[in-house]
């Protein structure tokens, strides 16, 4: 069985690590290339594509042109401690011992814009490139398009690998979620909604609370 999460925007590159484990981004050559493609827009194309503030462009602007696909403790950190929106902080990753990384590691995936299918201890540089971007590439006009059935097939291969079922309980996003072709995947996908309730009684998501549910 495999859990899928979402990334986060929001980013931890600094508090201490709890371990020296790490592994590398399997499609990082991917990665490159849509790294090459990012460092041909401005700041102003940056802003207006992803729907950000001038000064977060530039940030990111900066990020692509200091991305280095040598990915190594000095320069990178692992994509579970170096994300840290609410998923995460549900999941409280820094709180793992040894034996619940392990388990992590062979059981979790989190989707990426920019490395298409993360384990938890690969490392990650800072970054912003959500999947949902319509970033016009050589194969396509979007990042589904970039990604094509890559994340899929290496999700079959996880899953295949994994132990117990071979089930793929999706935690992610519509956005991010929309990446994995479910029929080619060929296997059981089981998509939790979490609810609350409001003041009448009746269910509805509640995004701050969904999040943290799907983490926990």
């Amino acid at each position: 069985m495999l859990t899928v999460l979402s990334p986060a925007k929001s980013l931890d590159f600094e508090s201490p690590l709890t371990t020296r484990k790490h592994t590398e981004p399997r499609l990082l050559d991917e990665s490159a290339g849509l790294i090459d493609v990012m460092r041909t827009k401005t700041p102003a194309d940056i802003a207006r594509l992803m729907h950000i503030s001038d000064e977060l462009a530039h940030l990111n602007a900066t990020r692509y042109r200091e991305f280095d696909v040598d990915h190594t403790p000095a320069n990178s950190r692992p994509a579970v401690f170096a994300f840290n929106g609410d998923v995460y902080q549900g999941m409280a990753a820094r709180e793992f011992d040894a034996r619940d990384l392990t388990e992590a590691q062979k059981t979790v995936r989190i989707l990426s814009g920019l490395y298409g299918l993360l384990r938890p201890l690969d490392l990650i540089q800072p970054h912003r490139l959500e999947m949902g971007t319509r970033l016009a590439t050589t194969r396509g006009r979007s990042l589904y398009d970039w990604w094509g059935t890559q994340v899929t097939d290496l999700l079959a291969e996880d899953l295949a690998a994994s132990p117990g079922s071979p089930v793929l309980v999706n935690l992610a996003s519509n956005e991010y979620g929309s990446v994995i072709d479910v029929r080619r995947l060929g296997h059981r996908v089981i998509s939790p909604r979490f609810e609350d309730r409001d003041a009448k009684g009746r269910p509805r998501v509640v995004s701050f609370y969904a999040k943290r549910a799907r983490g926990t």
